[in-house]
């Protein structure tokens, strides 16, 4: 009987050997090639659906069973991954995959020939409850925890909050409020812990709202807590384990303080990362995504290159000709409604301006800008679902900001969000000129 470990190792191995390298390297080292490939040939690989096939076939051989019951669940992969033929041919994950199951079916002297039932995960027998430090070693427990690792009198960690939902809206680490055009691959955080972007799809064609169909978040390695990790999501497919099968960080001493919790199969996941204070929650909220992440202030502006940040929508929001202003289109949407009374008018898909309040209404009763964001994308698409993902938005807010007084956001916290850095420049303008005034005076004088 050959050891989960040993089964994993046959397919990486194999997967290594498709490169061309020879010896077999490191499973980080994998890792490492694999999660390079995907970000420098996205387009090759976001139409592929091996990663699915990859995390049944984890999730299925998760505990040690008979040898024909791992014989069923090789046989399932390897027909996920042939019908997968089509669109992930070229695609290094697709390969290493055909190549592993070979080696494995040789091993474990597997027939292709058989059941094969499509894999489901093993129910394995409640686990003796451990402290959950249990596996970080004593002389250095607050090593891959980050509140334990921050000097003794050192004030508590100030956290932040970013999210990301509907049509789409941006809620930035500053708490400014935004919504956006951004189509296509943009990123969300980039410093030197993580990576996290986003693809944005038209939500209705000729129009210039988007919303989130696919998510990808890069853990990098971080000392002996963590090895680097990948996640990926997508529409109708929102795992409950990284890119790999594993549902927490490898093998290292901290592997533990970073690890995924489903919460609602295929519609909520949570994924904790202790060693760096930092909660991220992926939602599918109907055909498309929510992300909403708190952070310690410190890893936000953690960056490794401060040239290349500007496109970090968390931290600097939408470009500003990504933007747009669903205020104006509010205001033009309530004065179509005002000119149409008395005569028969069609809604804006689906809805008035009217009924899409009300619709509003009944998730989100306050009127800031979560209520206001549901209502510009009920008009701007019809889509029912986009009233929960504001309302789970506003929920995750709750959950994950550190400042009770800002759960709610309206216009005016916006607007002078936006007017404070131009009243600044504006004043030490002001300021300027009248120090030259009065220099220039002073000269004239003693002239």
């Amino acid at each position: 009987m050959h050891s989960k470990r040993e089964r994993r190792g046959a397919l990486s191995r194999a997967g290594w050997m498709v490169m061309g390298k020879g010896a077999a390297p490191s499973a980080l080292q994998v890792c490492q090639f694999v999660v390079g490939f995907l970000c420098l040939f996205p387009a090759a690989t976001l139409q592929c659906k091996i990663l699915k096939c990859n995390s049944e076939f984890w999730a299925s051989t998760s505990s040690s069973g008979p040898e024909e019951e791992f014989c069923t669940a090789l046989r399932a992969y390897n027909n996920c991954v042939r019908r997968t033929a089509r669109t992930c041919r070229g695609d290094l994950a697709y390969h290493s995959a055909q190549h592993g199951i070979e080696d494995l079916m040789s091993q474990h002297n597997c027939s292709k020939e058989g059941p094969t039932t499509q894999p489901r995960a093993r129910t394995p027998p409640p686990p003796v409850q451990a402290p959950p430090d249990a596996n970080i070693p004593s002389d250095r427990p607050e090593v891959c925890h980050y509140e334990r690792s921050l000097p003794r009198n050192a004030a508590p960690p100030n956290y932040t909050h970013c999210g990301f939902f509907g049509d789409p809206h941006l809620r930035t680490f500053n708490d400014d409020f935004q919504t956006c055009k951004v189509e296509g691959a943009w990123p969300l955080i980039h410093n030197k812990y993580l990576s996290v972007q986003v693809t944005n799809t038209p939500v209705v064609p000729g129009s210039s709202a988007t919303a989130t169909s696919k998510l990808t978040i890069i853990f990098k390695n971080f000392q002996e807590c963590v090895d680097q990790k990948m996640y990926h999501a997508e529409t109708d497919e929102l795992p409950a384990a990284f890119a790999d099968g594993s549902k927490n960080g490898g093998d290292r001493h901290g592997a533990n303080t970073l690890r995924i919790v489903e919460k609602v199969p295929g519609q909520h996941v949570e994924i904790q990362a202790r060693y760096i204070g930092t909660t991220i929650v992926v939602r599918q909220v109907g055909r498309y995504l929510t992300f909403a992440v708190r952070m310690p202030e410190e890893v936000v502006n953690s960056v490794e290159d401060q040239d290349n940040q500007d496109l970090y929508l968390c931290l600097h929001g939408c470009p500003a000709n990504q933007r747009i202003d669903f205020r104006s289109f509010r205001a033009r949407a309530a004065e179509s409604q005002v000119l149409s009374r008395g005569r028969p008018g069609a809604p804006i898909n689906g809805f008035t301006y009217q009924s899409a309040m009300a619709k509003c209404k009944e998730r989100l009763p306050v009127e800031d800008l979560y209520f206001q964001s549901c209502v510009f994308d009920l008009l701007s698409s019809g889509d029912i679902n986009f009233t929960l993902a504001a309302y789970y938005a506003f929920e995750d807010v709750k959950m994950l900001h550190s400042n009770k007084d800002k759960y709610h956001l309206f216009e005016k916290d916006t607007v002078f969000n936006s007017a404070s850095e131009k009243w600044a420049f504006s004043v030490l303008i002001l300021i300027s000129l009248v120090v030259i005034q009065l220099w220039t005076g002073s000269f004239s004088f003693r002239l």
